[in-house]
């Protein structure tokens, strides 16, 4: 398969964007790695050859890939999902295995437990995060949380609340945030998860 990328320019409905970026978030991925995924099993499913060019066949000789791919597509296309009703927007919905590109892909906000507090610890002090969005960098006048380093951008990082739930995001750093050794670009945020910012280190804890 060619694995040639290319920067692409696309108009997009603002809530599937927002979907793709909460799933992004979910599953520790980049939205272009989610896009590319999304093409390319549409592709297959409409009989396409990811990566593959067609090329001339002489009179009477069968197309390869058309042979292919009548072995590899099954015919069965899923049903197209059902229109919410009242008795289905009462019930708890949880995201799975499978995507959703809709409200179901969320809690019903009608059935959110209380939020708990997170709490950054950091050299001993144990700050509580009380922001939607809560800045980590090195700016005091433009950060929440400050560190004094030359290395650590202006703005760093945040730590976002969204939907009961709090992520760390890189905001385009040059030095990024590490989590297991790991270079990250955002993860959902768990008792006694520890990042690193550059030599600094802190962990997070709900209690």
């Amino acid at each position: 398969m060619d694995s040639r990328k290319s920067m692409r320019h696309f108009y997009c409905k603002d809530v599937l964007w927002d979907t793709f970026e909460s799933m992004a978030t979910d599953f520790a991925v980049s939205v272009d790695y989610l896009i590319n995924e999304a093409m390319r099993h549409y592709a297959k499913n409409k009989g396409y050859q990811v990566g593959e060019r067609t090329t001339s066949q002489p009179d009477g000789a069968a197309s390869p890939v058309t042979v292919e791919m009548s072995q590899l597509v099954s015919p069965r296309k899923l049903p197209p999902l059902p229109l919410p009703t009242t008795s289905d927007t009462a019930r708890s919905k949880r995201p799975s295995g499978n995507f959703s590109l809709g409200p179901d892909l969320f809690t019903d906000p009608g059935d959110e437990p209380a939020i708990l507090t997170l709490y950054i610890v950091f050299e001993g002090e144990k700050i509580p995060v009380t922001k939607d969005q809560f800045i980590i960098g090195r700016v005091s006048k433009l950060c929440d949380l400050t560190l004094k380093d030359a290395n650590v951008s202006r703005k760093h990082a945040a730590i976002i609340r969204k939907n009961n739930n709090y992520y760390i995001k890189d905001l385009g750093s040059t030095n990024g945030i590490e989590y297991n050794g790991m270079r990250i670009d955002n993860k959902r945020i768990d008792e006694s998860d520890t990042f690193s910012i550059c030599e600094h280190s802190f962990s997070f804890t709900f209690k």
